[in-house]
């Protein structure tokens, strides 16, 4: 677990897979100092990102991240619940949920360690 209170345990992440696509839960932060995916909190993954929760900016800027740290297209990234709330339902094409696993693992790998000491 992070000093911010929230985990970095990619095994409680509540996802699954539906007709061949990935469904997971997501926790959007908007107007975070910077994009990053920020650890797991009650199952979902939280996502931090800079844009303003206005206009859909916050969930372009989810799309794009989602889809860069996943290894898929950003058009491969769809939300499927949630559009206008913090807590969103998403769903992603052409990923199963042991490599979305890995491939998240990797990507929140600096997001919630420590920082090293000099």
């Amino acid at each position: 677990m992070s000093r911010d209170g929230q985990g970095s345990d990619i095994d409680a992440l509540e996802m699954g897979e539906c007709e061949g696509e990935l469904i997971l839960r997501v926790k959007v932060q908007p107007r975070s100092a910077r994009n990053a995916l920020a650890g797991e909190r009650e199952g979902a993954l939280v996502v931090r990102l800079t844009a303003p929760p206005v206009e859909g900016a916050a969930n372009k800027a989810l799309t794009r991240l989602l889809g860069r740290a996943l290894g898929v297209a950003p058009s491969a990234v769809r939300i499927v619940s949630g559009a206008g709330a913090r807590q969103k339902r998403v769903s992603v094409a052409g990923i199963d949920a042991a490599t979305a696993r890995q491939r998240l693992g990797e990507g929140m790998g600096g997001a919630v360690s420590c920082p090293e000491r000099s």
